[in-house]
């Protein structure tokens, strides 16, 4: 059974990084083409795809967000990581880690953390 839990602060001031540790358990990050996403919902709002890591250790990103985020990883630990830098009140929201599904989608997702951003 895969599974994620995310990690990290549920609270952060405007014009600094959120950083979020996945831990993943039952699976490797770096089993051959698995890909490894970050995923979030703002309130009230629909589910956005921010970027992955893939078992290779390369990234990519959702084009509005790429300036500020990079996502790094822990094959020791079988930890990833996202860090969003220069955070505003937009990017209050439930943050989720998950497992591509190589047909689509994702097949395991973390219970998601909400972390807030406020002064």
């Amino acid at each position: 059974q895969v599974q994620l839990q995310e990690s990290g602060p549920g609270l952060v001031k405007p014009s600094q990084t959120l950083s979020l540790t996945c831990t993943v358990s039952g699976d490797s990050i770096t089993t051959d083409l698995s890909f490894w996403s970050w995923i979030r919902q703002p309130p009230g709002k629909a589910l956005e795809w921010m970027g992955f890591i893939a078992y290779s250790g390369a990234t990519y990103f959702t084009p509005s967000l790429k300036s500020r985020s990079s996502i790094s990883r822990d094959t020791a630990r079988n930890q990833f990581t996202l860090r969003l830098s220069s955070v505003t009140l937009e990017d209050t929201a439930v943050y989720y880690c998950a497992r591509d599904d190589p047909t689509g989608g994702m097949d395991y997702w973390g219970k998601g953390t909400l972390v807030t951003v406020s002064s």
